[in-house]
This record gives C-alpha cells, structure tokens and sequence, in this order.
C-alpha cells in the first residue's frame, strides 16, 4: 500500500511538472517544401512566412525556436509521438484534424483554387472536371477536396509526395490542372517563370455550401497537442501582440503585397 501511494504521489508530482513546463524552449516543425511559406535556402536553414511568424512568437515570449524538418506526411503523427512541440507549416484548421490535435488561432486564411494552362476552358466545377486529370499534394485541404467530392465522379485525382511536383507534371502536361492553397500556388507557381501562361482558372474557391467550407477549414494555424493549453495561450497571447505591433504585417510585406488574414 505504501509503495503504491509513493507511486501514485511520483506520478502527480511528474504530472505537475509537465503542466509546469516553462517552454522557454519550442520545438516547432515545417516541410521545407511549400514556398513561399516554407521553404530551405542553400545552407539548409528553413524559412519562409511560416517560420518567421513563430520566430516571432518565440521573440515576443523570450523562447527559443528551435526547428525540424518534417515531411509533410508524417507531421502529425511525429507531433503526437513528441519529435517536435508545434507545426507551423501552413496547416489549415479543419475538423478533421481538430479530432486529433489542437490549433492555435489563425495566422492566415486562404482559400483553394484550380490551376491551369490560359484559355483552358477549365472550372472548378464538377461537370468541367470529369474526364480531366487534377493534381494535388497527399494530405493537404486540396487532397481532402477532391477526395471527396470529386474522385468518385469521374475525375482522377493525382496525388503527390510534395506541391512542386504536381507543377512539374502540370508543366509537363502529365495533368490538366493542379488544385491547391491559392497563395502558395501564386507566390510558389504563378509569379515564377514557370508560372508564366498558367492562371486561376474561376479564381479563388472558398466553398459553395457548408460541406465544403467545413473541408476548406477556418484558415491556418500552429497545431499542438490538445494537453499543451498553456503553450498554445502564449502562443496565442503572442499572436495577438505581433498583429497588434505591427510586427505582423512587417513579415506579411516581405511574401505578399495584400492581406492574407482575412475577417
């Protein structure tokens, strides 16, 4: 009985130090492979708007950041098993994934959009896609989409590791268009020479009914492990201070030259 209540008493005690924790250290993770968001530059150093904005939570909370490179697959499942504290990788906040994890508040919006050849003659439209060959990256919004209301309707849905590849293939002429996250498809694709002849065809998609929008999500945010509360208020805390400083829109100038926070 005495050994059990020792372990029991252990155990609050470790249970306390965890709920304790100061997170003067946060280990956040991203891709490396989603420009402009995320991307590595020649010394193999991450960066892009997703890192600099939790570089700048770290600098308001007085943390340091510490990341990781994860492929894009795997980030979940390696933030449970606690190889990193936070992904900030341009995850959009869906129920879905709120099964799993929690989310801090957005730190962007954006919607969908098709991607293809001017002139093209394509929608994102069921009865324009069917017969048609539409690229999207494995475990993104966009594959979650077209999974569902569209790869049972005739349209076949191409699913790759990484968002450049299904650019590539596009360029190629491998598929008749790629369906991704609008702005990482204009600053990774449309305003890069490649991009050149391509173009939203019907322009920004952000849902027609309910089902839709509940797939596209409420924006991005940094994901965490539902137990980590108090990470997830400073870092909310610290959200709210760069949007209110304007430190927020000072790293948002250096990607885009328009708002992409949305209501």
């Amino acid at each position: 009985m005495i050994r059990r209540t020792l372990m029991l008493a252990a155990l609050a005690l470790a249970a306390q130090g965890a709920m304790a924790k100061d997170w003067d250290t946060i280990r956040f993770a991203t891709e490396g492979a989603y420009p402009p968001f995320n991307t590595v530059d020649t010394s193999g150093a991450v960066q892009g708007l997703d890192v600099d904005v939790a570089n700048a939570l770290c600098e308001e909370l007085k943390a340091k950041c510490v990341w990781v490179k994860q492929e894009w697959d795997g980030m979940i499942p390696a933030l449970l098993s606690r190889k990193f504290d936070a992904i900030s990788a341009s995850m959009s906040i869906t129920e879905e994934r709120k099964k799993r994890v929690d989310f801090t508040d957005k730190y962007y919006a954006t919607p969908l959009a098709l991607v293809a050849k001017k002139d093209s003659g394509l929608l994102p439209e069921l009865d324009l896609l069917k017969g048609k060959r539409i690229g999207v990256q494995r475990g993104t919004v966009a594959d979650s989409f077209a999974s569902r209301f569209w790869a049972s309707q005739g349209v076949t849905v191409v699913r790759y590791a990484r968002q450049e590849e299904a650019y590539l293939d596009l360029s190629a002429g491998r598929i008749d268009a790629a369906w991704a996250d609008a702005l990482v498809a204009d600053g990774g694709f449309l305003k890069q020479p490649a991009g050149a002849g391509y173009e939203f065809a019907g322009g920004l998609y952000h849902g027609r009914n309910a089902d839709e929008k509940g797939v596209i999500g409420k924006g991005v945010g940094i994901a965490l492990r539902k137990q980590d509360t108090a990470l997830k208020d400073k870092l909310n805390q610290a959200l709210a201070t760069i949007r209110a400083n304007g430190k927020y829109d000072e790293i948002r100038k250096k990607y885009f030259d328009y708002d992409i926070y949305g209501e």
